[in-house]
């Protein structure tokens, strides 16, 4: 719940929430992004069709559109804006909707908007000449489905080493981000932002969990 103050009634800046990592764009949350509050690179991508633990069930689940959230720092899922030495959230006047609506004791309306209206990248970057074509290009080469089932056979069959395919898809993830940096000039920190989290990344995790 949150005063006409600002601030949260009840909390106790435990910093519990942002150590579990960065809350998930809403629509509404665009402007945040297109007026430099939160710039691009201090987001990444969960792509349509990656696998993800449910905060909610625990369990693994297949997302059906994009997820755009802040990056953690120092290779840990907490947010990039706390800090932890003081206990507060350095982007509060600009913080995203579901930091605005979270209430540890009270998480009616937090549970009414996860998943829904989430932001996409085609809505901020669509307009952008060349890049939103490079983005989509990406998304067909490197699909999750196709990487879900591809994976699926490994399991069943045991083999030792990743099949072809998958391996020229990782590849050409891997090619990809480096030609756009190395000749396109782009800022590494984007990479995550428009293509993802790296293939190579995402399939470790998954056959981890095997």
């Amino acid at each position: 719940m949150i005063s006409e103050q600002g601030n949260s009634i009840g909390c106790k800046r435990c910093g519990t929430c942002c150590i579990k990592g960065g809350p998930s764009f809403h629509i509404e949350d665009k402007w945040l992004i297109e007026e430099g509050h939160l710039p691009a690179k201090y987001l990444y991508t969960i792509r349509k069709g990656e696998p993800v633990r449910d905060v909610r069930t625990g369990k693994i689940i297949f997302t059906s559109s994009d997820i755009i959230k802040i990056k953690g720092k120092e290779n840990r899922w907490t947010c990039f804006f706390y800090n932890e030495d003081e206990a507060k959230c350095s982007i509060y006047q600009n913080r995203p909707l579901e930091c605005r609506v979270l209430d540890c004791l009270d998480t009616r309306e937090i549970g009414n908007i996860v998943g829904k209206d989430l932001l996409e990248r085609e809505s901020i970057i669509s307009k952008i000449e060349g890049l939103w074509d490079m983005v989509k290009e990406h998304d067909q080469r490197c699909p999750y489905e196709e990487i879900t089932n591809l994976l699926n056979e490994y399991r069943k069959k045991e083999n030792q080493y990743l099949p072809q395919n998958i391996s020229e898809i990782i590849e050409y993830d891997k090619a990809l981000r480096e030609v756009v940096v190395n000749k396109g000039g782009l800022d590494p920190e984007l990479l995550d932002f428009l293509f993802g989290r790296p293939v190579s990344m995402v399939i470790t995790a998954t056959l981890k969990r095997r």
